[in-house]
């Protein structure tokens, strides 16, 4: 049989949301399902879900059940994570992978010295361009990262570039899960579990080993990847915050089913496994689960949801209180990765330094810039492009952002208004590949943001 209807699931119950327009963005068409690490359930036909039991003897309307294991089986209720899917057919039908552009696509899944360089110099990029004929998966590119999707221990950070849709084709990291932050373009993504519209200053999570496709929608598209090997990505602890504040668990939004009966054409299924890429053929779109439950599926946010804490007295408070979402190591309190932002908020210390401080971390910075201009680097630091400040390297505002915040009225005020930026943190040293540290968009001269820093030290004036 072919067809390539899609159909679509019923008006939504009362437990689901349709996105409705914000910051001037175009509306979003798409239905979802509203919390963080729910147990939900999604069905685009009534009673595809089966009643009481997992696995019946025979599925309603004839689907198979397959479990899409997101944990291990024995992890605990309170992290175990998983997912029944409902599909016309199990995914396991396609023919063997075969390597995908071998040695010339731009991934990397291990960070050594064969396969990347290091240094401790502050780096920036100017905006990466975006590449001609290419869609999601041809256009990525990996900066950086830590360890070894092998060893499911570290992480990566990808830029990706885009003017093509996917066409038939389906995308499947084994490695790892991905948190896509789209800076230029919305993304329409289809996905096993439904359908995301994610708009500039929205992000998105698919976790390892759910297949997703990308369309354009408004052309040439460009944005950032954080990928972590290990563990999930989940809401920092709020301590004594108190129950609310920062990312509510509210605003985050899962898809709805929506299934795709498309079959006697070809598909192609894209797979990242331990950094190299491979395809498989089948006769069918992998998009066909009519039903599923669980709390392992994909989600969205809107950065503009945020709720920010900050300094109300004196200070610059320290940047963890602007982390959205954070995938926790083995060391309590430290992260193998934080996604941080910066967002538009009103400033009042007084007698402060209101900049971003000077800086030395024992933690890895990547940052990116969706929008506007950075309050602590305004010039050199773009929409599009990137920085790396790395394990104890120095790094602080450019001597214009100096000049002005010690000179200036500290009348209460808001700052980063129609800006966006944000920061992958990591606790490992991050390594860079021989594309990103040879790019043509690598400003050489960024260091001279903080030479002509003026120094006022006067030893016989307090």
């Amino acid at each position: 049989m072919l067809s390539s209807e899609a159909v679509t699931p019923p008006p939504p119950p009362s437990h689901t949301t349709t996105s409705t327009k914000h910051d001037n963005e175009p509306v979003d068409p798409y239905t979802y399902q509203d919390g963080f690490g729910n147990h939900f359930n999604s069905e685009a036909l009534k009673g595809a879900l089966p009643v009481g039991q997992n696995t019946p003897q025979v599925c309603p309307y004839g689907l198979y059940a397959e479990q899409l294991s997101g944990t291990a089986f024995t992890v605990g209720r309170s992290g175990n994570q998983r997912s029944w899917l409902y599909r016309i057919h199990p995914s396991v039908m396609h023919r063997p992978f075969e390597p995908y552009n071998a040695g010339s696509h731009g991934i990397v899944g291990t960070f050594d010295s064969r396969t990347t360089e290091t240094t401790p110099t502050q780096i920036r990029w100017l905006p990466f361009p975006i590449s001609e004929g290419l869609d999601f998966v041809d256009g990525l590119r990996t900066i950086g990262g830590a360890g070894d999707t092998a060893l499911k221990s570290g992480l990566a950070v990808h830029i990706f570039t885009a003017n093509q849709s996917m066409d038939r084709r389906a995308f499947c990291n084994s490695d790892g899960d991905l948190l896509i932050v789209p800076q230029q373009g919305r993304l329409d993504i289809t996905t096993e579990f439904g359908k995301i519209m994610a708009a500039p200053n929205e992000i998105v999570v698919i976790q390892r080993g759910i297949r997703f496709s990308v369309a354009l929608p408004d052309g040439p598209s460009r944005g950032y990847i954080l990928e972590v090997y290990d563990g999930h990505f989940e809401l920092p602890d709020l301590g004594p915050i108190g129950a609310n504040g920062l990312a509510n668990p509210r605003d985050f939004q899962t898809p709805v089913a929506e299934y795709n009966m498309e079959s006697g054409v070809e598909w192609s299924i894209i797979n990242k496994y331990q950094g190299e890429l491979f395809v498989a053929q089948q006769d069918h779109s992998p998009f066909d689960v009519v039903a599923w439950h669980g709390n392992y599926a994909p989600y969205k946010y809107n950065l503009a949801k945020f709720s920010v804490i900050g300094s109300v007295s004196f200070d610059h408070v320290d940047p963890s209180v602007f982390t959205v979402l954070t995938c926790k190591s083995a060391h309590p309190g430290t992260a193998v990765a934080d996604f941080v932002i910066f967002p538009p908020r009103f400033e009042v210390q007084m007698h402060t330094f209101r900049p971003p401080y000077f800086h030395r971390n024992c933690m890895s910075e990547f940052m990116g810039l969706i929008r506007g201009e950075y309050e602590a680097k305004k010039g050199g630091f773009l929409p599009g492009g990137a920085s790396l400040h790395s394990m104890m390297t120095p790094h602080g505002p450019d001597a214009s952002t100096v000049a002005n915040a010690t000179t200036r009225e500290l009348l209460p005020g808001r700052v980063a208004d129609g800006t966006q930026a944000f920061m992958f943190e990591s606790m490992f040293q991050l390594r860079l590949t021989k594309w990103a540290v040879e790019h043509k968009q690598r400003d050489h001269d960024y260091y001279k943001a903080w030479q002509t820093i003026p120094i006022t030290f006067n030893p016989d004036q307090i």
